[in-house]
């Protein structure tokens, strides 16, 4: 081999050398300065009853498969957000429904009839018909014996006007559930008339066609799609070893499922500055993603990286808000 080769090579190995040391070096945690404070609290559906996760699909009626209920709040309500809140959430998750008057409920089924003592689909009824409803008619531990939230559920289900006027200076993630642009349309032309001082405290996510008439309504509010959650993360992965974040992934709203976090390019702590620095939400949900699975116990929290100060999603605030809010050991 000619000494010129014998360069080249020695030349080649050592920008691979430098190239390796500063693709490490940029992404190592190690060399992360550790923030202090605590991870980020979503509460999903606010505080709510649970459910075993286990062979559930997507006609699943969870109301009939409760847990003995600890706690007397039932989910997307207006005491179950408060209760939330004062556990320590710092987000509250609630979805949305549009009904045939022009308003939007805060409810989570497509149909009435599992949850409720009402029939059909909810989008199909006006916003006083699902108010005289018994949301928590349905809610049943023990296969129908007993259902302990009849009767106590009746007028609960309230308007996203309702819980925004409520909670004026909270954060809040609103779920639109179906792939109906017209939805991100008429959720646009409400939210709009927000100042954009509320608008930064909000985020949205849902179907491709409705997240992206949204956004056209209103740039720069934060909103997340299966399309733009892609397009996001496939960006950071080519690109985010150099420590650039993707202008999609700037003042926006992500999460992504415990199972992927350890593709990211500097994850845990390198990764969560970033997105805190770009003025970004960055949930870990527990498991695969299929399902809303939360980090809802302490033996749950051993998953996530210690000091993690990135954001959890959870459906049990009451048990996890504590550990951290509260001074509490997470382990």
């Amino acid at each position: 081999m000619s000494k010129m080769k014998r360069g080249i090579r020695k030349k080649l190995l050592w920008f691979l050398l430098f190239f390796l040391a500063f693709v490490y070096i940029n992404n190592s945690s190690v060399f992360v300065k550790k923030r202090h404070g605590q991870p980020f609290l979503l509460a999903h559906r606010g505080l709510g009853q649970t459910f075993p996760m286990e062979g559930i699909t997507g006609e699943t009626n969870t109301a009939r498969r409760i847990y003995p209920p600890e706690h007397p709040y039932l989910e997307n309500t207006i005491p179950s957000m408060e209760a939330a809140f004062r556990a320590g959430a710092d987000m509250v998750e609630f979805d949305v429904q549009p009904t045939t008057d022009g308003q939007f409920a805060v409810f989570h089924d497509w149909v009435l009839d599992y949850r409720t003592n009402g029939h059909g689909v909810t989008r199909e009824h006006t916003m006083a018909e699902l108010k005289a409803l018994d949301i928590g008619y349905g809610y049943t531990a023990d296969e129908g014996r007993t259902y302990p939230f009849r009767g106590k559920g009746v007028g609960l289900m309230p308007t996203i006007d309702e819980v925004l006027s409520h909670f004026p200076d909270r954060r809040f993630l609103i779920h639109i559930k179906s792939n109906d642009p017209q939805e991100g349309e008429m959720l646009g032309d409400y939210l709009g008339k927000l100042p954009r001082e509320r608008l930064d405290l909000l985020a949205v996510y849902g179907g491709d066609e409705p997240i992206a008439a949204l956004q056209q309504r209103i740039p720069g509010l934060r909103v997340m799609s299966k399309a733009i959650a892609k397009r996001a993360f496939l960006s950071y992965l080519a690109i985010g070893w150099t420590g650039y974040i993707p202008k999609t992934m700037r003042n926006s709203f992500y999460y992504l499922p415990q199972k992927y976090v350890c593709l990211l390019w500097g994850w845990p702590h390198r990764f969560i500055k970033r997105m805190q620095d770009a003025g970004s939400y960055f949930i870990v949900v527990a498991g695969d993603g299929m399902w809303s699975e939360g980090f809802d116990s302490p033996e749950d929290l051993q998953d996530l990286p210690a000091g993690y100060t990135g954001g959890i999603w959870t459906n049990r605030i009451d048990r996890i808000g504590p550990l951290f809010k509260n001074g509490g050991d997470r382990n």
